[in-house]
């Protein structure tokens, strides 16, 4: 390693040994608690039981349960939070520290072009960017993976584990990675540029996780007459349910018979209701998400870069 590689290892080097560091704590802690997790499993003869519609309130199920899906959340959590980090406290100073301190004349001076210093300064950021978010999303999947949507969580679709697990984490850690270098190169000052990046950060994440449910059509669930509507199960609902008539329109519950027992059997026939339906998202619905989601954060980080490297030779003369 030497030149603009060994220079830009050797200012990144604090950060890389600290993130590598919380890596081994995390993998190490995850092993631990998911080892003591599968013992009781074994030892008590546990049967996952999917979703929360009954069946699943054993003994064994709340321990089970209890011991492990606030350290799950919590794993999770960091998972959710990694992105804004990165970008905050990586992305943002990788080069706004430069042009802010001016210690990128000298680096510039030893014919070095500008292209070439960024792309080993920002490569070596977005390899360990990575490989922390990979690590972090497979010690997530691992850990929930044998009481994945059980009794009361956690679900597929909770933000602790959809955000922490597959490519959509990875992805929006680059994402967040490059927005925070193009709010060093455009602010010229660290502190600014960290709070650029995480509000622009923050809004994306918000707005893909509001607008999620407008990637693909939920799943319509019809049950007939009376008979009550299917379980939700590991299903993510939409909050969508009511009553169809013959023709099959659909007729909101929270506009109309929102009562019970027989009260609801005649306000169904007064209003010829013949069916009622439940709009949900399956569990197998998660990678169809998940790829939507790797497409948006990838393509823009894409664009983001792009956009970086034409604008570096300019903001750096």
């Amino acid at each position: 390693m030497k030149g603009v590689l060994w220079l830009a290892w050797r200012q990144q080097r604090p950060m890389i040994l600290a993130g590598a560091a919380v890596l081994v704590a995390c993998a190490a802690w995850v092993v631990y608690r998911r080892s003591e997790m599968m013992s009781l499993i074994d030892a008590t003869g546990w049967v996952p039981c999917p979703g929360w519609n009954g069946g699943c309130e054993s003994p064994a199920t709340f321990q089970i349960m209890d011991g492990n899906s606030t350290g799950i959340r919590a794993l999770g959590t960091l998972g959710l939070a990694l992105p804004a980090l990165i970008g905050v406290f990586w992305g943002a100073p990788l080069i706004g520290r430069e042009l802010e301190t001016g210690t990128i004349k000298p680096a510039l001076t030893q014919g070095v072009g500008p292209r070439r210093w960024f792309a080993a300064r920002f490569g070596l950021a977005a390899l360990f960017t990575l490989l922390a978010s990979t690590v972090i999303a497979a010690l997530v999947a691992w850990w929930w993976a044998p009481i994945a949507n059980t009794l009361d969580g956690p679900y597929w679709h909770d933000p602790s584990i959809y955000n922490a697990t597959g490519p959509a984490s990875v992805a929006c850690a680059l994402f967040a990675l490059t927005v925070g270098t193009l709010a060093g190169l455009l602010v010229r000052r660290v502190l600014p540029a960290m709070g650029a990046a995480l509000l622009a950060i923050g809004t994306v994440m918000a707005f893909v996780t509001y607008f999620r449910r407008s990637w693909i059509d939920p799943e319509t669930r019809i049950t007939p007459g009376m008979t009550p509507k299917r379980p939700v199960g590991s299903a993510w609902s939409t909050g969508e349910f009511g009553y169809l008539t013959p023709d099959g329109r659909e007729h909101s519950i929270w506009n109309v018979c929102q009562t019970s027992g027989e009260e609801l059997r005649q306000c169904m026939a007064e209003h010829d209701f013949v069916a009622r339906y439940h709009k949900v998202y399956p569990s197998g619905d998660f990678w169809t998400f998940q790829w939507i989601d790797t497409a948006l954060y990838a393509g823009a980080a894409a664009l983001l870069l792009a956009l970086t490297v034409a604008l570096l030779r300019r903001r750096l003369a």
